[in-house]
Order: C-alpha cells, then sequence, then structure tokens
C-alpha cells in the first residue's frame, strides 16, 4: 500500500464497551497492525443529552484490557487532536458556513411539528421511509434574513444532489449502490450548534486521514450521506468494510435487551474471562482464519488477519464456545495464576475471608487447584467447589440410588475405621486408606468409589477424591460418614 494505514474506532460515551464494539474495535486494531499502520480511538460525544458517566473510561479501560492499544486516543493524544468531537466543534462550524455559502446546505427553519407533520402526511399516503419536504430548500436570502431576525431557531441541511449515483466497492460486501433520490436533505448541524454523526464525522475522517473504516452493517445506510460530504469538499473516501450483524443462538439479531447473552465486556473481566481467550473470540466472530485450528495468539492474530476473509454471513455468538476457550486460556495458567484468577470470587461470595492467613492461603490454593483444568471462568469456582464449604449436604436422587447399593454400609464401617486411624490426613494417607478399604470389603471400581464419593462429599461426580477428602477435612469427613451411619 503506498499510503499509509490509518483507522478508527469512534464510539460514542453514551453507553459501556459491548461486544459489537469490541468486535469493531479488533477489526480495524488486527488491520491496522496487519499493515504496519495506526489504530486511533476517537470519542464521538456530540449526543451530550445520552453520554454517560464513565463511558469513555469504560471504552478505553475495557479496550486496553482486551490488549486492543490505541497509537492514538484522548488520553495518549497524538499528531491530529483533539480527539474528542465536543472539542473539535470549531472545526464542524467553519465547513458547516462554508457549505452554506457554496449553496451545499441551506437553514431549515421547520418545527419538529412541521417535520412530524409532513413525516405522517407522507405515510398516509403510502411513503415507507418518509424524507423531508424540502419545505425550506429555497428560501430566498430575504426570508432566511427575516427569520433569523424575528430570534426562530434554525437546523442546517444538506442540499442532496438531484440524479446522482453514490457507488462504492465495499471491502466485505463488494459492490454496494444508492440513489440520491432515495435520500432526502438531511441535517448537518442540529440547532444547538452541534453536528450530527454523519457530517462530524466526514470532517474528522478526513483531518485524521482515516485510510479505511471497518464497522458495522448498520452503518451502510449512513454511507451515502458520508459520501455526500466527502465531495463537497472535494475529499477522497476512505475504504469502507462493513461487517455484518452479531446474532444470536436463535440467529436473531443480538439486542442490548436480550438476557441470554451477556452484552458488555466489563461484565467478562468481572466473571474472571481472560483477555487473551476474548480477543480470540472475538477475532473469530465474523472472521476465519484458513485451517481448523482456532487457538491463536494476538501476534498469530496480526499476521494472518485479511478482510478478505470477513465473513458475509451473521456471526453467531456461541457462550459455549466462549466458555470452551476461555477454559484452554485457564489450563495454560501456572497454579499462582489461576489461584488470582479465581480467589476473589470465594472471597466476594463470603467462603474466604478478605485477608487469608498462611494455612488459609495453602488450603485455598490446593482447592483452586482441583478445578484448575474444570474451570471455565474465574467466578464459576464458586459453584464448582461448594461441597467444601456446606456443613450439611443433601443427598440428590443419583447419590440416592448409589446409596441404595447392599455393600455400601459394609464399605462405610471399613472406611470409618481407616480414616479414624490415620494421623496425617492428606491425600498419600487416604488413597492408602481407600486401597485398605478395598482389600479389607474386597469391593471395588463403582461399588468402592461411588458411595465413599457421596457420603464424603454429597455429589456423584468431582475432582480426585482423596484431595477432595484431604481437602474437607477428617472432622467435617467423619462427620459426614457417622450421619450417613446414623
Amino acid at each position: 500500500m503506498t499510503k499509509e494505514v490509518r483507522v478508527r474506532y469512534a464510539p460514542s460515551p453514551t453507553g459501556f464497551l459491548h461486544i459489537g464494539g469490541a468486535r469493531t474495535a479488533l477489526f480495524n486494531y488486527l488491520y491496522a497492525k496487519h499493515h504496519n499502520g495506526k489504530f486511533i480511538v476517537r470519542i464521538e460525544d456530540t449526543d451530550i443529552e445520552r453520554n454517560v458517566e464513565g463511558g469513555e473510561a469504560s471504552q478505553l479501560d475495557n479496550l486496553r484490557w482486551l490488549g486492543i492499544t490505541p497509537d492514538e486516543s484522548i488520553d495518549i493524544g497524538g499528531p491530529y487532536a483533539p480527539y474528542r468531537q465536543m472539542e473539535r466543534l470549531d472545526i464542524y462550524k467553519e465547513h458547516a458556513e462554508r457549505l452554506l455559502a457554496e449553496g451545499r446546505a441551506y437553514k431549515c427553519f421547520c418545527t419538529s411539528e412541521e417535520l412530524e407533520a409532513s413525516r405522517e402526511a407522507q405515510k398516509a399516503n403510502g411513503v415507507a421511509a418518509p424524507t423531508y419536504d424540502g419545505k425550506c430548500r429555497n428560501l430566498t436570502a430575504d426570508e432566511v434574513a427575516a427569520k433569523e431576525a424575528a430570534g426562530e431557531a434554525y437546523t442546517i441541511r444538506m442540499r442532496v444532489p438531484a440524479d446522482t449515483t453514490y457507488k462504492f466497492t465495499d471491502l466485505v460486501r463488494g459492490e454496494v449502490v444508492f440513489e440520491s433520490k432515495d435520500i432526502g436533505d438531511w441535517v448537518l448541524v442540529k440547532a444547538n450548534g452541534i453536528p450530527t454523526y454523519n457530517y462530524a464525522v466526514v470532517l474528522d475522517d478526513h483531518f485524521m486521514e482515516i485510510s479505511h473504516v471497518f464497522r458495522g452493517e448498520e452503518h451502510l445506510s449512513n454511507t451515502p450521506k458520508q459520501m455526500m460530504i466527502f465531495d463537497a469538499f472535494g475529499w477522497e473516501y476512505p475504504q469502507y468494510g462493513h461487517m455484518t450483524l452479531i446474532v444470536n443462538e436463535d440467529r436473531k439479531k443480538l439486542s442490548k435487551r436480550d438476557e441470554t447473552i451477556i452484552q458488555f465486556v466489563a461484565q467478562y473481566k468481572d466473571l474472571g474471562y481472560l483477555p487473551e481467550a476474548m480477543f480470540n473470540f472475538f477475532a473469530l466472530l465474523g472472521w476465519s482464519p484458513e485451517g481448523e485450528e482456532e487457538i491463536f495468539s494476538k501476534e498469530q492474530f496480526i499476521e494472518l488477519f485479511d478482510e478478505k476473509r470477513l465473513s458475509k454471513s451473521p456471526s453467531m455468538f456461541d457462550k459455549t464456545k466462549l466458555t470452551w476457550m476461555n477454559n484452554q486460556y485457564i489450563k495454560k495458567l501456572s497454579r499462582e495464576e489461576v489461584v488470582a484468577l479465581a480467589l476473589p470470587h470465594l472471597q466476594k461470595a463470603g467462603l474466604l475471608p478478605a485477608e487469608l492467613n498462611g494455612e488459609q492461603a495453602a488450603w485455598a490454593s490446593e482447592l483452586i487447584g482441583l478445578y484448575h483444568d474444570q474451570m471455565s471462568f474465574g467466578a464459576e469456582i464458586v459453584e464448582l467447589s461448594e461441597l467444601f464449604f456446606k456443613e450439611e449436604i443433601e443427598y440428590d436422587t443419583a447419590a440416592t440410588e448409589v446409596l441404595a447399593g447392599e455393600q455400601v454400609p459394609e464399605v462405610m464401617t471399613a472406611l470409618k475405621a481407616q480414616l479414624e486411624a490415620l494421623e496425617t490426613f492428606d491425600a498419600e494417607s487416604i488413597k492408602a486408606a481407600i486401597k485398605a478399604v478395598q482389600k479389607e470389603t474386597g469391593h471395588k471400581g463403582k461399588n468402592l468409589f461411588m458411595p465413599i464419593r457421596v457420603v464424603t462429599t454429597g455429589q456423584t461426580h468431582g475432582p480426585e477424591l482423596p484431595n477432595a477428602i484431604a481437602l474437607i477435612g477428617k472432622e467435617k469427613v467423619l462427620a459426614r460418614v457417622e450421619k450417613y451411619a446414623n
């Protein structure tokens, strides 16, 4: 490429970093880094009434947590600052005045009531997509001056060119065509002087020398409006690529009201998902490498990324695949790392104290280690390890069936005697005690291990049995065996 690749992710701080936004940022980032270009984060904060406290921080902090680090942004600056739209109002105002002076835009004094009445009238006449009726399009200079002198509020509208075709080659979809006759004169600047998205985004993309724009398909219909602005100033378009929708497992468009899927990146962070796993999962959400491999490092993704392999079909957010993938990354962690991931969740649940002494820390480390390979995310340790924190256990149907075996009383009597005799209550000693029970009773396999597991843990499945019994502790285990006997 002869021109430096410069891409941008431009969120609005009207909400927190959503999985759709994270994917958009990631694909822009991968494209830039694959081509040794720059990744810019720009904040589009002109929707001032909907901006939420913490919105900006959520975007930047969670992108960095994912490993998507900008080269230029509001907090690190750059040669094209400022990177926040509300700090660029002078630029938008100057260029709007130029469009007015050249007759490419005009002042519109229509009230919201008039606009609504026009929309309703068009709908009544069978117009599916009402557009502005052009009432103020041909006001004379004297009429405009009189309305301004009377203090009437106005917006600035784009004078949409007649009989113009807007055609571009989308990096994902191929050739896309729009006709100007389907687009009504649209608002560039609102009555409060703040620019609309489709106007401001063009000036920002131009002056920040953005070369490529990857964004969601909901922006596809915005493209001809943006092309009009580029044309009006004689500027070159960036190359656009519109990514397909993310859908849920029912193949329905992902909605922020869809409670079947966790929607925000911070929620995954809080649940103990790993950023490397989330990066990996998002990278495969609408893009695929060659071959069957699915686990890649960030560096490998940068090397492999090819926009030609972006999907043209909706991308399904597969929760099962995400938990599987996170588990693959958790398995690679050291014991210290997995303890750091899981321990805070046990403490938050009130199962362990906030400050652990040496004995408690060692016990917690052993406990978490039991579930290292099984854990899909950090918070899952609370559910997985519940048997270690129960004072009383209740047998479910499967457990009750195990305990109905005729050999169980004999096995339990022998087990009780063996465990009581142990001076050291550790996994090796317990393993030897169970072996002694086998030798004494002649029972083995499921007939031996299943009743021992059910009586000591209350479960029919679980971690390595001697390790689990050791961690439950001699006193509690013997109390459970005694309770069974009674």
